[in-house]
């Protein structure tokens, strides 16, 4: 196989940067643009170059393909018929079991944050594949005949609570942390892996631990500046000390006390601001129960 025909990382980028500038035309600026935002959706993504020269995103297993034709510019989403699609953005390839495509022509506008969370959704889906894929194998329980034996699972599965939420027992460390997000359904365990890194991230040290369900995040001494949890039709990130932050987080009233909070929806673009109010809350007192 030439070097061409297949490639990941800085040389797939490459390769597709040039695609993108040999178009040179509206399909060029249209890939661009999808790239860009493939690339805010998922920071990991890792870009590929397969099948003769056809661009490749994937993140735990391919998420969509950037095809250009003469007239249309073809995303496939390689499990999109098993993704939600409420803005109804898939067009294309709508009778199979597996692939649904979006095609885009000229002139025409996609929306951005739906197709943002759309690649979260299919990140989402591909990370609960490799998650099954490790899981421990049932085995037979013991005692039983090999030939007629009861199988048990080798690890109960997580309960989720009522909107969604995962029900974890109580513990501290990163351990419970991980268990959780881990549990949270669909396009949630996504964005609980960016809450997550994003606190690590400005916080180094964090002290974490799950409390009524909930992941907490604390300063040694400070107590507590931050919890989420999930609900329904989004995730509750709740700043202990909300009320003295800057800008103050929209969700709260005075009789919540000092207790403000962010509803994350499906979509949302959070990250920056989230790290403003982390950086902020952790050089406050926290709550201490």
């Amino acid at each position: 196989m030439k070097k061409s025909d297949r490639a990941e990382g800085p040389a797939a980028s490459e390769l597709i940067s040039n695609r993108i500038a040999e178009l040179g035309d509206w399909r060029g600026e249209t890939l661009a643009r999808v790239r860009a935002l493939i690339l805010e959706a998922d920071p990991e993504m890792t870009e590929e170059w397969k099948w003769m020269g056809t661009p490749v995103w994937s993140h735990h297993g391919n998420v969509c393909t950037g095809e250009t034709y003469r007239s249309v510019v073809k995303l496939t989403f390689v499990s999109g018929a098993s993704l939600p699609d409420p803005s109804g953005l898939f067009n294309s390839s709508l009778d199979g079991n597996t692939r649904r495509a979006i095609d885009i022509r000229e002139g025409e506008k996609l929306n951005a944050r739906a197709f943002k969370a759309l690649v979260r959704a299919a990140v989402a889906a591909n990370d609960l594949k490799k998650k099954r894929r490790a899981e421990p194998r049932k085995k037979a329980e013991p005692g039983s005949s090999p030939g007629r034996r009861r199988i048990v699972d080798a690890e109960p599965a997580v309960r989720l609570l009522a909107g969604g939420n995962p029900q974890i027992a109580k513990g501290d460390g990163d351990g419970p942390v991980k268990s959780y997000i881990a549990a949270m359904p669909g396009w949630k365990r996504n964005t609980g892996r960016q809450i997550d890194a994003l606190i690590v991230k400005t916080a180094p040290g964090v002290r974490k631990a799950v409390r009524w369900n909930s992941p907490f995040y604390g300063v040694e001494g400070h107590g507590w500046f931050l919890s989420f949890h999930v609900f329904a039709q989004y995730v509750k990130v709740s700043f202990f000390a909300g009320a003295l932050l800057t800008p103050m987080p929209p969700g709260g009233t005075p009789k919540s006390g000092q207790v403000r909070w962010l509803d994350i929806r499906e979509g949302d673009d959070f990250e920056k601001q989230l790290e403003r109010w982390v950086k902020q809350a952790v050089k406050l007192d926290g709550w201490v129960p």
